[in-house]
């Protein structure tokens, strides 16, 4: 048995193919989709997606976002997909103390959403270091 997997951003489709399994950075932590799981609608975090194809376990760092799951397909629909090699440690690394400087010298008139936003960034950053770190060779 096994189960299409579709991994899109924003800007391309990463990913269309059969694999063997998924498993996805889901709000309340790791989740593995075999073939016939059932149907659902979830939130991820940012944070690792692997997924086994030909005997190979292929890794993701991505983004928050969400995955549809139906039977015999996963769709994961998320702001970033990058795998280790497209990760520039000292890029994710400037991006998120900007993030996290702007934070820290929060003014009021900045709203709920510019929070978010940058909240948002540190995440995506934080996840693509601890996944290059991770798999550094």
């Amino acid at each position: 048995m096994s189960l299409h997997l579709e991994i899109v951003t924003p800007e391309k489709k990463i990913f269309s193919d059969t694999v063997e399994n998924v498993y996805l950075p889901g709000a309340d932590g790791e989740m593995g989709i075999l073939p016939s799981h059932a149907g659902l609608v979830t939130a991820l975090q940012p944070g690792e997606l692997r997924y086994l194809r030909d005997g190979q376990v292929v890794t993701l760092a991505i983004g928050s976002g969400f995955a549809e799951i139906a039977h015999d397909k996963a769709v994961v629909l998320t702001d970033m997909a990058l795998g280790e090699s497209e990760i520039d440690e000292q890029a994710a690394e400037e991006a998120m103390q900007r993030a996290e400087e702007k934070l820290k010298t929060l003014d009021h008139d900045m709203g709920a959403e510019e929070v978010a936003y940058l909240q948002g960034i540190i995440a995506k950053q934080t996840a693509a270091l601890r996944f290059k770190r991770k798999h550094q060779h």
